[in-house]
């Protein structure tokens, strides 16, 4: 019979996973106290960070009716519970990494699926949301420019075209 605190803790998990748009696992050991709650602010805005026990992740996720994650939970294990922009949290993880060798991000989850730590670094190498809804701005933008020019392009031509024809008749007259 399960403990009623190991119950709670497997479904508080199941429910963050759940509710989050992406949790990103990593291996913190090795960090210190003081780089963990640095690493806690600088997701702050976009993410949670928890240390989880792996049994009890494994079933959660089970529960949550996600596989493949069995390999990557194992060893020290903590969790960013994406609650925002999900590129850039994997961007911060992959950055603090660069600076703290000994935290390793091992995988994660996204839209229901497993992800492998090739497919987070490759979360993490996207243009953040701000910048693709800049660019797609950009486009559009463009795109109007070029439709405005073409709107007022033929008629500017006619009135030339017209102006002209009148002149040649004035001086022919």
């Amino acid at each position: 019979m399960a403990r009623p605190d190991k119950v709670t803790a497997v479904e508080q998990i199941r429910q963050q996973v759940e509710q989050a748009q992406a949790a990103l696992l990593t291996e913190y050991r090795g960090l210190t106290v003081a780089e963990l709650r640095q690493l806690r602010t600088a997701l702050r805005e976009n993410a949670t960070y928890a240390v989880v026990k792996n049994t009890l992740t494994q079933i959660a996720v089970k529960e949550a009716g996600i596989d493949g994650l069995d390999q990557t939970l194992t060893g020290p294990t903590a969790i960013a519970y994406v609650h925002g922009d999900v590129v850039a949290t994997a961007k911060n993880l992959r950055d603090f990494a660069k600076a703290h060798h000994a935290l390793v991000v091992k995988g994660g989850i996204m839209d229901g699926r497993a992800l492998s730590a090739e497919e987070v670094t490759k979360l993490a190498d996207l243009d953040s949301r701000e910048v693709t809804l800049a660019k797609l701005a950009g486009a559009v933008k463009a795109s109007l420019t070029g439709a405005a020019y073409l709107f007022t392009a033929l008629p500017t031509a006619a009135a030339r075209t017209i102006d002209a024809l009148r002149e040649k008749q004035e001086s022919a007259a």
